[in-house]
């Protein structure tokens, strides 16, 4: 799922998934690497060194983007790749972690619990008895404690919420013993979309976490046991999050069972992370410390970077290349010359979609108009993605050409969607679209319905075709792409009032379906710049985004013959019903599709390992990095 500076909406980095043991330290590189010359990017893994213990690795947030909520059950506003994947996951695992080097499959070593075992509508969970940070081990109970909260409050509080999906598609969960989760779905379900994109939505929570005061005892807010009360203790853990100041100091959220636990944090986004020594997995720290560091804009991530990589006092060991500095990429190549030295280039590309959402339910005036196919079209063919990947990328870029990501390269993408932009650059048609639509085309002036009857309903006579577009800050190619398409719908006369701000500011009105989440429709485009990556419904399905009434169905994008295909693709094991789907939805615009620009263009220093390969999921495992000299 994922919305992508940070799950992209879901958006963020990188993971090496080799358990390397404490002890391995003492092990040869060699030994420790990930024994992978490839990754996302392409760049060849670095070798050689002998591996040291301990050392404070820096991580380089992206520009504009910043951590701003802890607690592992986010709503729309807050559901984004920094605060999951790069803060989240850090302390508090997902009961199933996905990512394989670059594919985004199901990694059981990394998991809470062995693979779920199904028998007709039956799934059972079977838990590792891994330990939370206070002793409680994380058990069978933790996870229905979250699926109570879901199950209470999910409809206007989970941003991957969905009508009908889990747990509403469960008839019965319950805790079998310390254990064991037994679950009976209502019908049988394709298992690797129920594993991918309903049981992956589950991050255990501790008993610790069942209050609803601080001084509450572990449990006594009852959530565990009876829905019914877990409103009250949402509520409380929810204000608990929004309270950034209190994070470092809260005896809640320093309950972790990741590797990592927090040791010091400012709302600025700067975060440092120590090992939690009760971290069940194999792959334990080798650092001392983990840092995370903000940057209001790209280019000042890049000075400090440069600064860095010629022995300057601040310091990023993994950063990125903004892609208006990199080198433009040889058609045939992974990368092109990298300008900072001591490091290593390394691309990364999420398992995602990149768009920007156009909001049916606007209150604006301008509702009516986005809902016309012919209007969705037209500013289709003004979004040039060619010239912006060739452009503003730089070349690391791949076309969005539909709802199902086309890298990696997985079974999932059809025929259809293979062959590249449904929409390609052609102004000539938009304009056409618009003037047999009633409309009165006035190329590099106002554009305004002259036939009611054939704008549409609700369109008004004389109604001008004038948007405003907010965007989010610190990227550059966003923004010369926004203002590329500025100049492209100006020559047909539809008007965009464009409105730079930070991601977060982005996301908290674009992002939500504003009925659902009960915030204010008064807008009519968003574009957070990274669209979604596919986390934590990793199965590319559509219900999280597409489903009529879905959370993160940011415009309220609602059509019945999409819901059936949709629904049609949750039960059968054959991939025909996505490949139907998938080429319906491209052609009928829920959103505007944009370019999927590399994620970043990841910079490795060369003294540091564990790095690669990067997860096209965009999780981070820092546990597995390591200094070597």
């Amino acid at each position: 799922m994922g919305a992508y500076p940070s799950r992209r909406r879901r958006r963020t980095r990188g993971a090496y998934l080799v358990a390397c043991g404490a002890a391995a330290i003492a092990l040869t590189a060699a030994a420790c690497s990930s024994g992978n010359s490839g990754t996302t990017g392409g760049a060849a893994t670095p070798t050689g060194g002998t591996p040291v213990s301990g050392g404070t690795a820096t991580y380089a947030l992206p520009p504009s983007t910043t951590p701003n909520y802890i607690f592992p059950f986010t709503s729309s506003a807050y559901f984004s790749v920094v605060n999951a994947e790069d803060f989240q996951y850090l302390m508090y695992r997902p009961l199933y972690w996905f990512g394989n080097g670059a594919s985004p499959t199901l990694n059981t070593s990394l998991s809470l619990a062995d693979a779920p075992s199904y028998n007709g509508n039956n799934v059972t969970i079977t838990m590792k008895g891994w330990k939370w940070s206070n002793g409680e081990t994380v058990s069978a109970q933790d996870v229905v404690f979250w699926i109570h909260m879901l199950q209470a409050v999910g409809d206007t509080d989970w941003g991957a919420f969905v009508p009908g999906g889990f747990p509403t598609n469960v008839t019965n969960v319950k805790a079998a013993n310390a254990t064991t989760v037994t679950m009976t779905m209502n019908k049988a379900y394709n298992s690797t979309w129920f594993t991918s994109n309903e049981l992956s939505q589950i991050t255990p929570m501790p008993m610790a976490w069942d209050v609803t005061s601080a001084s509450g005892s572990p449990g006594s807010g009852g959530c565990t046991t009876s829905v019914s009360n877990c409103a009250k203790v949402y509520a409380f853990l929810d204000s608990q999050s929004k309270a950034m100041s209190g994070y470092t100091s809260s005896k809640i959220w320093s309950v972790v069972d990741g590797p990592w636990r927090l040791n010091s944090f400012n709302s600025d986004g700067n975060s440092t992370f120590v090992p939690n020594h009760t971290y069940g997995g194999a792959n334990k720290p080798h650092l001392a410390a983990f840092q995370e560091v903000p940057f209001t804009t790209e280019s000042a991530e890049y000075n400090v970077l440069q600064a860095s990589a010629a022995g300057g006092s601040q310091k990023i060991d993994v950063g990125y290349l903004p892609t208006t500095d990199a080198p433009t990429k040889p058609a045939n190549a992974t990368v092109g010359t990298n300008p900072v030295h001591n490091f290593t280039l390394d691309p990364l590309y999420a398992w995602g979609i990149n768009y920007f959402p156009v909001n049916y339910q606007s209150t604006t005036g301008n509702g009516p108009i986005i809902k016309q196919l012919y209007f969705r079209e037209a500013l289709a063919y003004l979004m040039n993605q060619q010239a912006i990947i060739n452009g503003p990328l730089h070349g690391y870029g791949l076309y969005t050409v539909g709802p199902v990501g086309s890298h990696p390269s997985t079974q999932y993408l059809s025929a259809k969607g293979k062959q590249g932009d449904p929409f390609p650059y052609n102004p000539t048609k938009a304009s056409q679209l618009l003037s047999s639509n009633g409309w009165h085309v006035v190329a590099n002036g106002s554009t305004t319905c002259q036939t009611p009857s054939k704008c549409g309903p609700g369109v008004k006579q004389g109604q001008p075709l004038t948007f405003t577009l907010p965007y989010a800050t610190g990227t550059d190619w966003i923004a010369q792409e926004m203002t590329q398409l500025q100049s492209n719908a100006s020559t047909v006369g539809i008007k965009i009032n464009l409105e730079p701000k930070p991601f977060n500011q982005v996301t908290s009105v674009a992002a939500p379906n504003c009925v659902v989440a009960k915030t204010s429709c008064a807008w009519d485009m968003g574009n957070w710049g990274g669209g979604w990556t596919f986390v934590p419904d990793y199965d590319p399905t559509g219900e999280t985004l597409f489903l009529s009434g879905s959370g993160a169905n940011s415009g309220g994008y609602s059509n019945a013959q999409n819901d059936a295909l949709i629904n049609q693709t949750l039960t059968s094991e054959s991939l025909t019903p996505l490949y139907t789907w998938q080429d319906y939805l491209a052609t009928q615009l829920p959103v505007i599709w944009q370019p999927n620009g590399a994620y970043q263009l990841t910079e490795i220093t060369t003294s540091l390992r564990g790095v690669m390969p990067q997860s096209t999921t965009l999780n981070i495992n820092p546990e597995n990095w390591y200094f070597v000299k």
